[in-house]
């Protein structure tokens, strides 16, 4: 069977990256309470049953874009960690990849302020926990398999440093822009000391 997609499915396909490229402006702009879907259709000149067709309501599109975000996010901490000489300066590489990508205003409003409004708390703690605790884990895992921090209960370490990285998200999306690189500077180093503070050297 050939794999070539038919016009219709890549212009099915590129309507809905269109739509997601146009609510996360919009999201990131006004907010998921002050956005209307027919603002997001008007926005790529599409009509409003062209959204239902690919998304039931304006809660799933909001889904599909913290989805996206945080995939992108998660797939550039992992690369920029594998790329490290050792684990542990791969452990600080993705610190300060998350923490960069936190001061990014589209990922932090979107991921930070809008996501527990619109996905409700529990849900929004679900996916982050989804897109987080996973690869916290697996760098903590290779921080004690190569002797640079003593052995920990990974999965307890794991849960603290999510709910660390969590406070600093939170904290940048809401202080203001002229206190944010500071604050992204203060949760770098504090998290840094609880990683020296086990250190096996």
């Amino acid at each position: 069977m050939s794999a070539t997609k038919s016009r219709r499915e890549q212009y099915s396909e590129a309507t809905r990256a269109a739509l997601i490229d146009a609510a996360t402006r919009r999201f990131a702009t006004f907010g998921f309470a002050a956005t209307a879907l027919e603002d997001i259709a008007s926005d790529i000149d599409a009509t409003r049953g062209a959204v239902y067709h690919h998304f039931s309501n304006k809660r799933a599109l909001f889904k599909a874009v913290h989805e996206e975000l945080e995939s992108a996010a998660v797939a550039r901490v992992t690369e920029i960690a594998a790329a490290a000489a050792d684990p542990w300066t791969g452990a600080l590489d993705a610190l300060d990849a998350f923490l960069d990508q936190c001061l990014d205003p589209v990922y932090s409003r979107i991921v930070w302020r809008e996501a527990p409004v619109a996905l409700g708390w529990q849900e929004w703690h679900r996916a982050e926990e989804t897109y987080a605790y996973g690869i916290i884990h697996q760098l903590l895992t290779a921080l004690v398999a190569s002797g640079h921090i003593e052995p920990v209960p990974l999965d307890t370490a794991t849960r603290i440093t999510f709910s660390m990285l969590g406070s600093a998200g939170t904290t940048l999306a809401e202080s203001p822009a002229k206190d944010q690189q500071r604050l992204r500077d203060e949760y770098a180093d504090m998290v840094r000391r609880m990683l020296r503070g086990l250190s096996a050297g």
